[in-house]
């Protein structure tokens, strides 16, 4: 009879083991088949913590991934209370943790226990944070795939009994498969991440490729234009910041053009901003990119412009327009260079050389309280002034051709020449609109033209330039008189404590009627060059009164 009875309980522990193995099993598939279906790490995380708080009753559960130097930590985390779900995301940096890089180098789990947390989390940011949750037990599972470790799986719990040995071991078996599909997550990211960066390299080149001659483009033998690409060659091979001024049409992009293609980063496609172009509420996501479900209508994690200039040039267009609650997160950019993307809080270094344009008198806006006064300093490190085209009337007869032949080109029409009492007539012009405007009239002419000759009568340019301030658009443009030059003295330093003075005198203001240039009796161009030559900067004159 008892030789009976040790059977029965041998066969009852042999059935219950069976189906202790049968159950495990079950849970390993199920687990398995969600968490290998998802590709993002966001509904990675969401899924896995649904099941392992179904099968385990666990109440905290996260996906750590640290980066390959323990800089940056970004969590997942999942925390069930009272029949509620509530899921985080949080990127730490510069985590300093002896137990997550132990982790790291290990395969087996590590149980964590209350009694423990108070000593270890003072010596440990990683346990430290943990100890928030004030939950009592904690397993930490390395999620290794190909043994490299990606990860870590942490499971905290009110009762310490969950993670006996029989559930350790099955939850090493689930985290075997985690890893895998944590490593397909990790590699759709990446892909993704690629995707969409060679999407807008794609986007950027093609532009590229359409302003290939734009370097050819600035056509200039005046001593003006002359002047400013002198200042293109200085300051093309540093990576320093360079503010581009001029009126609208003047071309002050396709100086930040020739800028970019003789610098070292010109391997890589120059991006470009109108800042004026983008609504206020949409630039900050521009600039900076987004994370998914940053903001209503976000369903996808997007790159900004910053981290698709990393390793060449952003050209930022119109930057007067930035709003000023804008401005402080651009001033971090130039002097951090990181950038975080709206809605996340994860650090991104970023290396891009800015150039920036606007049509603005910047320091102007700075005096009326319209633009930070730091941000106007970080950007004008080395200013090029483009001067307008009434200024440079010899440049007119070189441009009148140059777009003559190339629009002519483009069109397919065979035009050979253009009569010189029509390039007299358009030397005479005022040109608000300046070098785009030109060019407009001179496209309007190709079209009308049926011969070889070009045709561009002054009715034509009647009809085409709009009167401005109450004057006929035809009133030839008045020649200002030159003021008499004042000589300079040959010492350097003389000459150099006078500009200095006279800058000063201007509160920094270089062209115009009352700018310093006016009073030395010098082009501003002139002017611009001798600071550049003798050190001078604005910025230092303007801090040190």
């Amino acid at each position: 009879m008892a030789l009976l009875r040790l059977e029965q309980s041998i066969y009852s522990d042999g059935e219950n083991s069976l189906r202790q193995e049968l159950e495990n099993f079950r849970i390993l598939v199920d687990v398995t088949n969600t968490v290998l279906a998802k590709r993002e790490l966001s509904e990675l995380a969401a899924e896995l913590s649904d099941e392992i708080h179904h099968f385990f009753n666990i109440s905290y559960i996260s996906l750590d991934l640290p980066d390959a130097h323990l800089a940056r930590l970004s969590r997942f985390s999942a925390e069930f209370k009272n029949k509620e779900k509530v899921l985080h995301r949080h990127d730490y940096c510069s985590l300093a943790s002896p137990v997550l890089k132990s982790l790291l180098n290990q395969t087996q789990p590590r149980l964590l226990y209350s009694s423990t947390f108070k000593t270890a989390s003072a010596q440990d940011e990683y346990i430290a944070a943990l100890s928030q949750t004030t939950l009592p037990s904690f397993c930490l599972l390395p999620l290794v795939f190909n043994e490299r470790t990606l990860g870590v799986l942490c499971l905290g719990s009110i009762d310490d009994s969950v993670f006996s040995d029989q559930n350790l071991a099955l939850l090493s078996h689930i985290a075997a498969r985690i890893s895998i599909a944590l490593d397909n997550a990790l590699a759709y990211e990446e892909i993704s991440r690629l995707k969409d960066n060679l999407l807008h390299e794609n986007q950027y080149l093609s532009e590229e490729i359409r302003n290939f001659e734009s370097f050819d483009e600035i056509i200039g033998q005046s001593e003006a234009m002359s002047a400013v690409l002198d200042q293109v060659a200085m300051v093309a091979d540093s990576d320093c910041t360079v503010l581009i001024l001029g009126e609208t049409g003047t071309g002050k992009e396709l100086i930040a053009r020739a800028i970019h293609k003789l610098s070292q980063r010109s391997s890589r496609a120059m991006v470009k901003v109108n800042c004026a172009a983008i609504p206020s509420g949409l630039l900050e996501s521009d600039l900076f990119g987004h994370e998914k479900g940053a903001f209503t209508g976000a369903t996808a994690q997007r790159v900004g412009r910053f981290e698709q200039a990393d390793r060449s040039t952003l050209f930022l267009d119109e930057v007067g327009d930035i709003p000023l609650d804008l401005q402080p997160k651009l001033l971090r950019v130039l002097q951090e260079r990181e950038i975080e993307r709206l809605g996340g809080s994860r650090v991104i270094p970023v290396d891009v050389r800015l150039i920036a344009a606007t049509n603005c008198n910047l320091h102007q806006m700075v005096i009326d309280k319209a633009y930070r006064s730091d941000l106007y300093y970080r950007l004008n490190v080395f200013p090029i002034v483009i001067p307008p085209l009434r200024e440079r009337p010899e440049d007119i007869p070189s441009l009148v051709k140059f777009f003559t032949k190339s629009i002519a080109k483009r069109m397919n029409r065979h035009i050979e020449s253009v009569p010189a009492e029509t390039i007299e007539l358009l030397a005479k012009l005022p040109w608000p609109g300046n070098v785009r405007e030109l060019q407009n009239v001179i496209e309007r002419a190709v079209i009308l033209t049926k011969g070889s000759v070009l045709n561009l009568r002054p009715q034509e340019l009647q009809y085409h330039l709009a009167p401005m301030n109450g004057r006929p658009a035809l009133e030839p443009a008045k020649q200002k008189p030159q003021p008499k030059p004042v000589r300079l003295a040959d010492d350097s330093e003389t000459e150099r404590q006078e500009i200095i003075r006279v800058l000063k005198e201007t509160n920094g203001i270089v062209a115009g009627p009352k700018g310093a240039a006016e009073k030395l009796g010098l082009k501003r161009t002139t002017l611009l060059s001798r600071m550049q030559r003798l050190g001078i900067s604005v910025k230092d004159i303007l801090e040190s009164d």
